[in-house]
C-alpha cells in the first residue's frame, strides 16, 4: 500500500499507489480449473489468451497483492524478484523494480518466464509479449469473488492449482467463522474508513467496502459528494454530522494517524466513535490489498465492532 496515501487516480491515484492497487476492476469472470497441474497451460486473461510452456521457475511479480498470493500458495521458490511495494511476506526477493513506472530492459534482464502486474501502464504488457515474455494482468478486485479467481489463476498458471484451492477454501471458512461471530446489533452500526489524513475514504461499491457490508455496517460514504467514484474526499463538516459509530483508520503507516491524532482533529473530540472509544487502527497494506490477509483485515473489522458491541 505508500509514502503518502491510497487513494486513485484523479481523487484516486494517492489510494492505490502506496498498496499496490489500480483504478481498473477486474474483468475477469470464469474460474480457472484447478485440476490444470501439467504443462503447457494456456489461460484466457482479461480477453488475451495467455499460454505457458512449461511450469514457471523465474517468476516477477510488480503487484504486492500478486505477491503475497504466490508465496501464499506456495509458489515464493519460484519467484526471483518483486516489485519495490512488495514488503509481505519478509522472505519476499524485493528490488527496484516498480509496477507503477516498469522498466522493459530491467525486467528482461532477469530473463523471467512469468511477469505478473497489477495493471497495464506504458504498454508494458504488449511489450511484454513482444519480448515473448508470458505476462498475467491482475486487477484490483472488486469483490472477494474476485480475489478468490485471481488466486485460482496464479496457482493454475504457477503450477500450484491444489494449493490455491485449498488456499481459497481456507479463506472462506476463516471469514464465515470471523462474521458469524457477530451480534445482530452490528448491521446498525456505521462506519468511517479512513485512506490517509486529508480524509479520502472508500463507498460500499469498492472492494474494500464490501469486505465491511460482509459485516452489515452502513458506511457513511455511500451518500457523500463525489460517492460516485468510490472514493470520495469528505469534509469534516460531514463527518461530524454522519457521526459514524466506528472508525477505522488505514493511514496508520502512511501518515501516522492513530485515535490520539483522530480525537485531537478540530471539532472531532464529541463524535461518538471518540467518545466511546471505537477508533480501530489497521495495518495499511492489510486494509487495501485484496488477497490472502484479507482475513486478517475481516477479522480486525470483526474484533473493533465486538469490542463497540460490548461496552
Amino acid at each position: 500500500m505508500f509514502r503518502k496515501i491510497h487513494v486513485v487516480v484523479a481523487a484516486s491515484a494517492l489510494l492505490l499507489t502506496a498498496c499496490g492497487q489500480t483504478t481498473a476492476t477486474s474483468t475477469e469472470s470464469t474460474s480457472p480449473s484447478a485440476a490444470a497441474a501439467s504443462f503447457p497451460v494456456t489461460i484466457e486473461n482479461n480477453g488475451t489468451s495467455v499460454t505457458i510452456t512449461e511450469q514457471p521457475d523465474a517468476i516477477i511479480s510488480l503487484s504486492p497483492t500478486a505477491t503475497e498470493i504466490l508465496f501464499a500458495i506456495g509458489a515464493g521458490s519460484q519467484v526471483i524478484a518483486v516489485d519495490d511495494q512488495s514488503n509481505f511476506p519478509t522472505e519476499a526477493p524485493i528490488s527496484d523494480l516498480s509496477g507503477f513506472t516498469p522498466n522493459l530492459e530491467s525486467i528482461v534482464a532477469l530473463a523471467p518466464d512469468l511477469v505478473v502486474v497489477s495493471f497495464d501502464v506504458d504498454g508494458i504488457v504488449a511489450a511484454l509479449a513482444g519480448a515473448n515474455i508470458p505476462v498475467i494482468v491482475q486487477y484490483a478486485a472488486t469483490s472477494l469473488e474476485d480475489t478468490y479467481f485471481q488466486i485460482a489463476e496464479l496457482g493454475t498458471v504457477t503450477g500450484n492449482a491444489a494449493q490455491s484451492e485449498a488456499l481459497i477454501g481456507e479463506m472462506k471458512s476463516d471469514i464465515a467463522s470471523a462474521i458469524a461471530l457477530l451480534p445482530a446489533e452490528s448491521a446498525e452500526l456505521t462506519y468511517y474508513h479512513e485512506l490517509d489524513n486529508t480524509l479520502f475514504t472508500v463507498t460500499s461499491a469498492t472492494f474494500i467496502g464490501s469486505v465491511y457490508s460482509l459485516a452489515g455496517l452502513a458506511n457513511i460514504a455511500d451518500v457523500a459528494t463525489g460517492a460516485e467514484s468510490g472514493y470520495p474526499q469528505l469534509s469534516p463538516e460531514f463527518i461530524v454530522s454522519s457521526d459514524p459509530a466506528i472508525v477505522f483508520l488505514a493511514d496508520t503507516k502512511c501518515c501516522g494517524q492513530n485515535s490520539q491524532t483522530f480525537a485531537q482533529r478540530p471539532g472531532f473530540a464529541k463524535l461518538t466513535a471518540v467518545t466511546m472509544g471505537s477508533i480501530i487502527e489497521l495495518d495499511d497494506d492489510v486494509a487495501s490489498r485484496w488477497g490472502p490477509r484479507t482475513v486478517d483485515f475481516v477479522q480486525a473489522i470483526v474484533d473493533g465492532v465486538l469490542a463497540v458491541t460490548k461496552k
